[in-house]
């Protein structure tokens, strides 16, 4: 169940049996020559997408634009000020909370968002504890590549050139949602260096083509897939306790 494609009275429904929703959360940022400029977004979005058919969860829009200030020296990204990423975030909190919901998972797709998250977070329970009130909401954050299995599939399908950006997996997973977006390129090395890393001007210098450590060329849709059908498999098993959902729960329709 999607919040974007339903109506206001079919969430009004939800909420009578489930008061948890899964938020993806990403990045707009450059992912080499050949990965969309949406990976971070687009990869939690899928996973998500497919779990909620299955498990008939309710996911919400995807919040698609991160803190992503090192990547900006390539066309195309996008970034918000960890400030203005903390203040975002906790409207879309405080709005879900004022309707009922008590469970908010928020589903990363870029690590770049892990720490802002945590200070979001921070932000609104220290709202309810310097009034002295018992905070009603549970926040969480998961990785989607953190999700039981997911890094040893991913390890077995690329053992090398993995990488830490613009990975092989996380260009395949794309690949799956939207097979027709396969991109080729010359890519020099074959595998990227890998480093550290400051502000854009630093990134751009030791990552000109803007991948690290990592070969995209051994992408694919089939990979994809498999990626995705684990994820969605850890996703359900996860999320199904957290929002107190039965174990055969029906996809909404």
């Amino acid at each position: 169940m999607l919040l974007h494609q339903s109506t206001w009275p079919e969430v009004e429904t939800y909420l009578g049996r489930c008061q948890g929703i899964v938020v993806p959360i990403g990045s707009t940022e450059q992912h080499g020559p050949t990965g969309l400029v949406g990976t971070d977004a687009l990869c939690p979005e899928i996973i998500a997408h497919e779990a909620a058919a299955e498990a008939g969860f309710l996911v919400a829009p995807t919040f698609n634009v991160g803190m992503a200030q090192h990547h900006l020296a390539f066309p195309g990204s996008i970034t918000l000020r960890p400030s203005t990423m903390i203040a975002a975030l906790n409207d879309w909190i405080t709005s879900l909370a004022g309707h009922g919901f008590k469970q908010i998972y928020f589903f990363n797709g870029h690590g770049g968002n892990i720490t802002t998250l945590n200070a979001a977070f921070a932000e609104y329970y220290a709202g309810w504890s310097m009034r002295g009130e018992p905070c009603p909401v549970v926040l969480k954050q998961r990785n989607w590549w953190e999700l039981g299995s997911v890094m040893d599939t991913c390890r077995k399908l690329f053992p090398a050139g993995e990488g830490s950006h613009a990975t092989a997996s996380e260009i395949s997973v794309t690949l799956h949602g939207y097979p027709q977006s396969v991109k080729s390129a010359a890519m020099s090395p074959r595998i990227a260096p890998d480093g550290t890393f400051t502000d854009a001007a630093d990134f751009r210098r030791n990552f000109p083509d803007g991948r690290c450590g990592s070969d995209p060329a051994q992408a694919s849709v089939e990979a994809g897939k498999t990626i995705v059908d684990v994820a969605k498999a850890a996703l359900i098993t996860e999320v199904r306790p957290f929002f107190d959902l039965p174990a055969k729960a029906e996809a909404a329709e």
